[in-house]
C-alpha cells in the first residue's frame, strides 16, 4: 500500500513524551553554568530524544545558549530561586506542547544515555511515575505523567524538585539503571 511519502512513526506508542532538560543553574561549585560545559547539552538532548521523547524542552537561567535544532529553549524567570522554578517552567512548556508525560532530566549526568531514558520510560506506563536508580541512589531521568503534575507543582519549592513528591508515594517505579550508567551529578570540573 502506498502512503504517498507519509512517514509512519517508528514507535507504536502514541503518547507524547516531552523531555524537560533542567539546565538553569549557575553551577557555582563547578565554576560556570553546566549548560556551557562542552558536549553536555548535546549528550543530554540526545539521551532524551533517542530514548523516546517526542519533544525536548531546554530550561535555561544563569546562561543563555543556542538550543540544538528541534529543541525548544525557555528561560525560567525565577531560576535563581532553585530547581523547583525550573521544573515549574518546564512543565508549563510541556503542557503547552500537549505532553502526556514529562521526562525530567539534568544537564550534569553526562554518562546517562538513551538506553537509561528508554528503560525508565518503559517502566512508567502503569503508575505514570518512574525514576532512575543507580544502585541505592535515586537519580535522573524521572518520568511524571500529566495527571500527577498539579500535585507535583503544589509540593515543590526552592531547591526541592519533584523528589519530595516522589518520596511520599508508594506507586513510583524505581528503575535500576546501574548496569547502564553511574548517574552521578558532576559538580566539579575534572
Amino acid at each position: 500500500m502506498h502512503h504517498w511519502g507519509v512517514r509512519l512513526p517508528q514507535s507504536t506508542d502514541p503518547s507524547r513524551h516531552v523531555g524537560v532538560l533542567l539546565a538553569a543553574g549557575a553551577g557555582r561549585r563547578y565554576g560556570k553554568p553546566k549548560v556551557l560545559v562542552a558536549g553536555w547539552l548535546d549528550i543530554a538532548v540526545g539521551a532524551l530524544r533517542d530514548g523516546g521523547c517526542t519533544d525536548v524542552v531546554l530550561v535555561l537561567g544563569a546562561a543563555e545558549v543556542a538550543a540544538p535544532p528541534g529543541v525548544t529553549a525557555i528561560t525560567a524567570p525565577q531560576w535563581h530561586q532553585g530547581l523547583s522554578e525550573s521544573v515549574r517552567a518546564g512543565l508549563a512548556e510541556a503542557d503547552r506542547l500537549g505532553a502526556d508525560d514529562a521526562v525530567l532530566h539534568v544537564i550534569d549526568t553526562p554518562d546517562v544515555g538513551p538506553d537509561v531514558v528508554a528503560r525508565v520510560l518503559g517502566r512508567a506506563a502503569e503508575s505514570g511515575l518512574a525514576r532512575a536508580y543507580f544502585g541505592d541512589r535515586p537519580g535522573h531521568p524521572v518520568v511524571i505523567a500529566r495527571r500527577h503534575w498539579p500535585d507535583v507543582l503544589a509540593q515543590i519549592s526552592g531547591d526541592q524538585g519533584a523528589g519530595a513528591y516522589l518520596r511520599g508515594r508508594h506507586d513510583v517505579e524505581n528503575v535500576d539503571c546501574s548496569d547502564l550508567a553511574g548517574g552521578q551529578d558532576v559538580d566539579e570540573p575534572g
